[in-house]
């Protein structure tokens, strides 16, 4: 614990990891907040499917887009304006009489313009630490955004239920114009610049541990989201035991991250964490009793926040300064593709099978992200003794020192 202790201590950054995650709060929010409004308005939890397809669809769109105009417009211009106009269209939905093809295409735009701020601050993160000290920090972020995933529904089904779902959805949009301002406000948002990237888009794909970091987090995700519906599916919508749980799971995820963050990144580190994930998944499929549930999934937890570091270290590792937002824009998309999929099929085995179903499909998910890193070990960089910050590019990076 001593590594964070002194990181935390580090100029700047439990500023701007409690900024960003201020920010990306609205992130473990709206799903539900515009899956409750969605249902009370039309009374259809299908149109709530259709409106919550539209903002994932505009956020994998955008993942890579905006991530790289931060390197052409600069990072707080894009996330400025990214800011204001999602903040809109989702004030939009909760205050306007909209109809479904109206509320689905200002979900879209919603998505589109969700403000880039995780590839934004992983971009800067390098910047803000020696090299040293820059996988456990990568690590500590991978665990402290489970709090947004914790604390999030809670949040908005007590505001929802107790005060009304639109208030639910304005909450979501005050924490997003709120902790954007704060992280744009931050000094080290002023003090890096991304140099513009030569590359076609697209072209940092092309990288092997990127393309691999993608892979591995789409399937990631995708067992996580197997894992949330089995547990929704086993005990109700408004069942105690469904929240005690996830909140378990994502507890086992915290813990790992903090425990194994500071371990030496190796060309086996993915596998060896997502083959955690994939154990702790596989038992939980055997039992579907509450007490068995969080044992099983406390421990599948353990490898989620350390697989993600280890991702985000490899990504850093591997391309150059200017193409980092890009990279993780890619990441990010993958992994919310993955988390579409992974309620898609967790969704029909429920329906065929039962419950059980989705923990079948969240093992064998989670089973592919072990085999892709231990067939791909190749392509994962080794960063034992070695810098993992991005590659330097060949014009000067220009900082503002304060």
């Amino acid at each position: 614990m001593s590594s964070y202790t002194s990181l935390l201590k580090t100029r700047g950054v439990a500023r701007i990891i409690a900024a960003q995650l201020t920010a990306r709060f609205p992130f473990g929010m709206l799903s539900l907040a515009f899956l409750l409004h969605i249902e009370h308005t039309y009374d259809s939890y299908g149109v709530a499917g259709l409106v919550l397809a539209a903002l994932s669809i505009g956020q994998a769109i955008a993942g890579p887009i905006t991530s790289r105009l931060m390197g052409i417009w600069g990072m707080r211009r894009v996330i400025l304006l990214t800011m204001i106009v999602c903040s809109i269209a989702i004030s939009s939905i909760a205050l306007l009489p909209l109809t479904i093809p109206a509320a689905m295409g200002v979900a879209f735009i919603a998505g589109l313009t969700m403000p880039p701020i995780q590839p934004a601050v992983r971009t800067i993160y390098p910047k803000m630490v020696n090299s040293k000290q820059l996988t456990p920090l990568f690590s500590l972020d991978a665990s402290a955004q489970e709090i947004i995933w914790v604390l999030g529904p809670v949040i908005t089904t007590f505001v929802s239920i107790q005060i009304g779902t639109v208030w639910g959805i304005l909450l979501a949009v005050a924490f997003l114009v709120g902790g954007g301002i704060w992280f744009l406000t931050s000094p080290e948002l002023g003090r890096v610049r991304i140099p513009r990237s030569k590359r076609k888009i697209g072209a940092v794909l092309k990288k092997p541990p990127v393309l691999l970091a993608t892979i591995v987090g789409f399937l990631l995700v995708a067992a996580c989201a197997a894992i949330e519906a089995g547990v929704v599916s086993t005990f109700g919508e408004g069942g105690a035991e469904a929240g005690f749980v996830l909140a378990i799971f994502a507890v086992g995820s915290l813990a790992g991250g903090l425990s194994l963050g500071h371990k030496p990144i190796g060309p086996w580190a993915l596998a060896r964490r997502m083959a955690i994930v994939f154990v702790g998944t596989a038992i939980a499929a055997a039992w579907l009793n509450v007490w068995w549930l969080a044992v099983t999934l406390f421990i599948a937890g353990i490898g989620i926040a350390p697989a993600l570091a280890v991702m985000f270290a490899i990504v850093s590792a591997s391309v150059r300064f200017s193409d980092t937002a890009e990279a993780y824009g890619w990441v990010g998309t993958g992994q919310l593709i993955g988390a579409a999929v992974g309620s898609a099929l967790a969704g029909f085995l429920i329906d065929g099978v039962g419950s059980v179903g989705a923990f079948l499909v969240a093992a064998a998910l989670a089973l592919l992200g072990f085999l892709v890193p231990l067939l791909g070990k190749r392509f994962h960089p080794d960063l034992r003794g070695r810098d993992a910050s991005p590659l330097p590019d060949t014009e000067p990076v220009q900082t503002v020192t304060g």
